[in-house]
């Protein structure tokens, strides 16, 4: 299949411009970017996008919070993020557009949701880069005490950086690497703990799945801890969408977001589910109580030597890969805002390889500012990042899912030889998806743990909308009115 410029098949008409849909949308052209993503790239995006330090080191509150139910949390979490795929998947192999989920939210709601969305997005993947750039100083400095935390920090980005901007295909190998890294990782671990927890491991300290009924029970602090910690747990697939955004700079965008939304499943049930249940099933849940990782414990009571320099390593790639992709995602996320005329449209700039070096170089100062508000405020500037984008994730695919709902009712009116690629249960799953993310949006405003985060994400959500409200405002006053002729 043939694609053309804008990630659609050439003989296609333009469907960036839907007459019918809400609001007066200008066609979207993309600037002009090469096809550097090869489908190994994204096939690795695909099965070690979402893997990070939420797993391998916020496991370790939730498994605490919910004891061996846990598992049952990241199978919650886990399902949602499969159906938001299937749902964007949908989307993306009907009408295959470089904006991906804000163009669609444009599309189905509006240009006020596509600036909404957009906006939030970038400023949530900038606040990401900046956090994980600054938990990474915080990682070596652990290693090398002598080396200030704020340097490697500062150091990390500008490598990360410099990746980006080389090309689209330096970020694809980078991050093809780095996911090679985690999943070789938790294949191992499977491999080995499975091994364990069966009696095939030397020696006869295997407890075998009696963790799951000791220490108080499958659910030693009732259901209602194993729901309330699916809230936590769900912002642990933060990252899996990047891919459809990835995709629209590969040779065949609508075969790879298929292909990627199909590798979400298995994702989610070897690296998540098996690797999670594992865990428990070596250590007891209450015993995870320390700042280390659940699986450098799980690997140290197996007797494996230097575990926790091990994982320490891991946990480091899979760092700079959450690093790199989000400072790619937030980059072409910003271009987007250009394309419709909602940011500078300087900053779209790309260089001959097709490269947005502008919008990265803006990523990475508000980086190093962050870096820099860290060191003056460390009690407050990585709190602050965590809280105002909290929530965001939730926002995003609640507009995904309502997006979907509404394209896809288009789409069956007006073209339904296009829907090749189908959500699952349409319309009932898409509601239930909705209902189970307004829950936890509930559910993040009953929690005194999680009630901050919601309440910086309205803000920040708010003063998305005021922008948009403003500029809105403005161009209208700035519009010549013809005058009413005079009686």
């Amino acid at each position: 299949m043939t694609v053309s410029a804008s990630g659609r098949p050439a003989d296609a008409p333009d469907r960036s411009h839907v007459p019918d849909g809400p609001g007066h949308h200008r066609p979207a052209h993309p600037a002009p970017a090469g096809r550097a993503l090869k489908q190994r790239h994204l096939t690795l995006m695909a099965l070690g996008g979402a893997v990070g330090t939420g797993l391998f080191l916020g496991c370790a509150q939730t498994i605490h919070s919910a004891g061996p139910a846990a598992v049952f949390s990241y199978a919650l979490a886990g399902l949602l993020v499969i159906l938001v795929m299937r749902m964007l998947g949908e989307m993306v192999v009907t009408r295959p557009m470089s904006g991906s989920f804000a163009d669609y939210a444009r599309l189905a709601l509006g240009d006020w949701a596509g600036f909404t969305i957009g906006w939030l997005y970038w400023y949530a993947f900038v606040a990401i880069v900046a956090i994980e750039a600054i938990a990474g100083g915080r990682i070596v400095h652990d290693w090398l005490p002598a080396v200030p935390d704020w340097a490697v920090s500062v150091l990390l980005l500008t490598a990360m950086a410099v990746v980006n901007l080389a090309s689209a295909g330096s970020f694809g190998s980078v991050e093809f690497w780095l996911a090679i890294v985690k999943i070789g990782a938790i294949l191992g671990f499977l491999a080995l703990g499975a091994a364990y927890v069966c009696g095939f491991w030397p020696g006869d300290g295997s407890p075998h799945l009696s963790h799951f009924v000791d220490h108080g029970g499958l659910l030693p602090n009732g259901p209602g801890a194993a729901l309330a910690a699916t809230v936590v747990v769900i912002f642990a697939f933060g990252g899996t969408e990047i891919v459809t955004i990835a995709a629209a700079e590969s040779p065949d965008p609508g075969t790879a977001v298929t292909r990627a939304t199909r590798q979400v499943f298995w994702r989610v049930l070897l690296f998540f589910l098996g690797s999670i249940f594992l865990v428990v099933a070596i250590v007891p849940w209450d015993t995870l109580v320390g700042p280390e990782s659940p699986y450098a414990v799980a690997m140290t009571r197996m007797g494996i030597p230097f575990a926790g320099t091990v994982m320490t390593a891991v946990i480091l790639a899979a760092l700079l890969s959450v690093l790199n992709s989000t400072l790619y995602a937030s980059s072409r996320m910003l271009t987007t805002l250009c394309r419709h005329g909602e940011a500078p449209r300087s900053l779209a700039h790309t260089n001959r390889r097709g490269t947005p070096t502008r919008a990265i170089l803006l990523g990475t100062v508000m980086g190093y500012a962050s870096i820099g508000a860290q060191v003056l405020q460390p009690d407050r500037t990585f709190g602050f990042l965590l809280d105002s984008t909290g929530a965001v994730l939730i926002f995003l695919y609640i507009t995904i899912a309502v997006s979907q709902l509404r394209l896809r009712a288009r789409a069956e009116r007006t073209e339904p030889h296009r829907l090749t690629f189908r959500m699952w249960g349409y319309p009932y799953l898409t509601w239930l998806t909705i209902a189970a993310l307004l829950a936890i949006l509930l559910s993040m405003a009953l929690l005194p743990g999680t009630r901050p985060q919601l309440l910086m994400s309205l803000i920040s959500l708010g003063t998305v909308l005021t922008a948009y409200a403003a500029r809105r405002c403005a161009r209208h006053l700035r519009t010549p009115h013809p005058r009413q002729p005079s009686r």
